[in-house]
């Protein structure tokens, strides 16, 4: 299961190394909606340095996937990033992927004051 959010770079914590040798990064984003939630992230292996770039503050959007464990009776969940990524910033709307807004002239009613033009 393949999920994306958006939101703010709030904690990036230390590289993780365990006696198996696993390698692990976690790390927080703020997201920017009604009710901001705190979202942790973890980071695997070869997927650690894409972190680096980062800092505290930068706005992101991160792919992740959803993972679930059990171990010992106890079920636990995962959110492991596979992209983080800045959002570009654009200044047209032609970069945006927005349509242009057309400019039109004022609605005027008829001077007779028949507004019905309807032939029926």
């Amino acid at each position: 299961m393949s999920l994306e959010v958006e939101g703010k770079v709030k904690v990036l914590m230390d590289k993780q190394t365990f006696s198996s040798g696993f390698e692990k990064r976690e790390f927080v984003i703020t997201t920017q909606e009604q009710y901001p939630q705190d979202i942790k992230f973890e980071a695997i292996k070869d997927k650690i340095t894409m972190l680096d770039a980062l800092n505290p503050g930068d706005m992101v959007k991160v792919s992740f996937n959803l993972r679930g464990n059990e171990y010992q009776g106890k079920y636990y969940v995962n959110l492991q990033a596979w992209r983080v990524e800045k959002p570009q910033v654009t200044d047209s709307p032609a970069q945006n992927n927005e349509p242009p807004v057309a400019d039109y002239p004022p609605f005027e009613e008829p001077a007779n004051g028949d507004d019905d033009d309807l032939p029926f």
